[in-house]
């Protein structure tokens, strides 16, 4: 969920990224990476759904100082932020997306480990412009190859030797193509709506549903809060908040390609936490179906300048 805004967030900037821009990236990658094991964590003590709703009302703590920072320094400069109608349509539209996307990423995470999750969500770098073709976007062939790699990656991941798969990894994979929808809707509202503050919308929409659902579902207690307040503090404070904010001050002369291929490492630092962390180990198979997968990203999202040269394929 925290690098579906990358298109709002670099629209009309520099596309170049200095070291100081790609040192904030990779600790926003790092953060993330590491929540999947405080979402694996939280769900000791919580439902997905009551889980869910309180990190995204954190979040919204988090963010709404920055929101009226925002608001206020757009007013002094006139900038026009966009109509309340569009941001309210893209608010609630983004919200309800969001929320149905980490839930089923959250009861996927109660099985299958966090390594397998982040790797199978970072498919939506792949499964977004694949979902072009059917909005009559063109569709470079090199995306074509990269998931036909993605696809003998998953296999390898999470395709057991009876043929079956966890259902956690299918929860994942569902989670990944809501999530590509998701940035689909905010692509198309990118240059309509201030990114923070949709996020802030979002995450207040998505709360609202998930507690609406979790409480008189799952009952939780106040105790179970309690014991479950630091995954909740992770994933609600640095996963959405802080994370967020380094997002927006990192891809302010960032390449959209460069920055793409830097979240995609999030996938590899939520094995290394669940390593480090849960002793959550991959077999030999599993690790190789990781590598096939990054390999994958990599190629559809690393701009190749001897293509463009050539005239073999284009920058995207």
């Amino acid at each position: 969920m925290k690098k579906l805004f990358s298109a709002s967030l670099v629209s009309g900037l520099p596309r170049q990224c200095g070291k100081s821009g790609t040192v904030l990236l990779l600790t926003a990658s790092l953060i993330w990476g590491f929540a999947f094991v405080a979402q694996s964590a939280g769900m000791d003590y919580l439902g997905p759904f009551s889980f869910n709703g309180t990190r995204y009302f954190l979040g919204c703590a988090v963010l709404l100082p920055l929101v009226i920072l925002r608001r206020s320094a757009a007013k002094k400069r006139g900038i026009n932020r966009g109509t309340k109608k569009d941001l309210y349509l893209a608010g609630i539209s983004c919200g309800i997306v969001v929320c149905l996307a980490t839930t089923l990423q959250q009861i996927g995470i109660i099985y299958t480990t966090v390594g397998k999750a982040g790797f199978i969500t970072t498919l939506y770098i792949i499964i977004v412009p694949v979902m072009g073709v059917f909005l009559k976007r063109h569709v470079d062939g090199i995306i074509w190859v990269g998931a036909l790699i993605a696809g003998v990656g998953v296999y390898l991941l999470c395709i057991n030797e009876s043929f079956t798969l966890n259902r956690g990894d299918i929860y994942v994979f569902f989670s990944a193509i809501v999530f590509s929808v998701h940035i689909l809707i905010i692509a198309h509202f990118a240059h309509r709506v201030d990114g923070v503050t949709l996020s802030f919308m979002q995450f207040l929409i998505a709360g609202t549903i998930c507690s609406l659902i979790g409480f008189p579902l799952e009952k939780p207690l106040l105790s179970d809060f309690v014991a479950g307040l630091w995954p909740l503090l992770y994933t609600g404070i640095l996963s959405s908040g802080v994370a967020y904010t380094l997002q927006i001050v990192g891809q302010r002369d960032a390449d959209p390609s460069v920055a793409s291929l830097i979240f995609s490492l999030e996938s590899v630092f939520a094995v290394l936490g669940g390593y480090l962390i849960l002793n959550q180990n991959l077999t030999g198979r599993e690790l190789l179906g990781c590598a096939v997968m990054f390999a994958a990203v990599i190629l559809v999202r690393l701009p190749v300048k001897i293509g463009i040269k050539s005239g073999i394929r284009k920058r995207f």
